[in-house]
């Protein structure tokens, strides 16, 4: 969920910088996607390697660590508790604007209702909410059925004729078209490839043989994000789509495709729900690792204590408070926490796969 849901603000995201130069190069969105998902097999390459390399779950702070030394790791640790935080505050943001879009009298509201989005995620998380992988699934399943739908009709009315390509709104030019802002476009755009990490961090959970179903898993979900990613941002383009503050890019092409139907209410509603989703994983993987850090005495370690509820109860109070309050900050906009996020992103990408070439170097020495 945290990989797949990411295709939901990531066009947008491309759009919104390129508006900047001016609506008649909103066209290049299309080839900074494949461009974006070109990198997504190199880093899906390296993870794949990952996963064999480090079957126990090869997360960047252990490979980083492993590899590059303490320091490295930690940074890794760091650049990951970032990662955590900054899913949680985009998630629940984007996933809240996905209703917000279709429900606009809700807009005023937008922050208190991913503060109570939040405060259930904390709840539920101190309980001891036990993630149930069939319950967990059914959001993630849907998502996909349905932007695979918007997709492929989408597609159809295209090649039939019954569509044809609208030109966007105008849109005055802000700033010149150069290449820092082209690449500055591409760098929001890879937000669509957050989450992908998660598959070798979790190697250990999956059935045997554990590395081949990881690595298997990694490829498929991958796939089925490039799809998504590409078709969502191909019809974007076709359908004159330039993002607005008051609707979401995928709102306003699925209300473009289906029209205000219950399939566009169902596209928002699975939007939501996997957005929150992707949100609560944070609420594992977050707390774990500060954990870990603070056994090692890199932070206070309350936040190495388990709770009545056999949970790290610091850690997840921390990390609602955090992200709470980046929502606060930022008034629940996804588009301006989106540069945060790429940092802890792309550092923890950069750290694991610069730590596989060093693994890598040191077997073939010793082969």
């Amino acid at each position: 969920s945290d990989a797949l849901s990411s295709v939901a603000y990531a066009t947008e995201e491309v759009l919104l910088v390129l508006m900047l130069a001016g609506s008649s190069f909103l066209y290049l969105s299309v080839p900074i996607s494949l461009a974006i998902i070109g990198l997504l097999l190199v880093v899906v390459i390296s993870y794949r390697q990952t996963i064999y390399e480090y079957p126990n779950g090869g997360g960047a702070f252990v490979v980083a660590k492993e590899n590059l030394g303490e320091a490295a790791g930690l940074t890794a640790g760091a650049s990951l508790l970032i990662d955590y935080v900054l899913t949680v505050a985009v998630s629940v943001s984007a996933g809240i604007a996905a209703i917000v879009s279709a429900i606009p009298s809700l807009e005023p509201h937008t922050v208190t209702i991913c503060a109570v989005a939040i405060a259930i995620l904390t709840f539920t998380n101190l309980r001891g909410l036990q993630e149930s992988a069939t319950i967990f699934s059914i959001p993630t399943y849907a998502f996909i059925f349905s932007i695979l739908i918007m997709i492929a009709v989408g597609t159809f009315k295209l090649l039939t004729g019954e569509f044809t390509h609208i030109d966007p709104p105008v849109i005055p030019v802000q700033h010149e078209l150069t290449l820092f802002l082209l690449l500055r476009a591409f760098s929001s755009g890879c937000t669509a490839m957050t989450g992908v990490e998660a598959v070798s961090n979790g190697v250990p959970v999956f059935q045997h043989p554990e590395s081949k179903n990881a690595s298997i898993t990694l490829i498929v979900m991958s796939a089925i994000l490039a799809v998504m990613f590409f078709g969502i941002t191909y019809l974007a383009h076709f359908h004159g789509i330039a993002p607005t503050h008051s609707e979401t890019v995928l709102s306003q092409l699925a209300r473009s495709i289906f029209g205000t139907s219950a399939t566009y209410y169902f596209i928002q509603f699975t939007t939501m729900s996997i957005l929150v989703l992707a949100a609560n994983t944070s609420y594992t993987g977050f707390p774990r690792l500060a954990s870990l850090l603070a056994q090692d005495r890199y932070l206070p370690r309350q936040l190495a204590s388990l709770g009545d509820r056999l949970v790290f109860s610091n850690g997840i109070l921390i990390l609602s408070a955090l992200a709470f309050a980046l929502i606060f900050m930022f008034n629940a906009r996804t588009h301006a926490l989106i540069p945060l996020y790429a940092v802890g992103v792309f550092l923890s990408f950069t750290l694991s796969q610069f730590g596989m070439v060093i693994h890598c170097l040191k077997e073939k020495k010793h082969a």
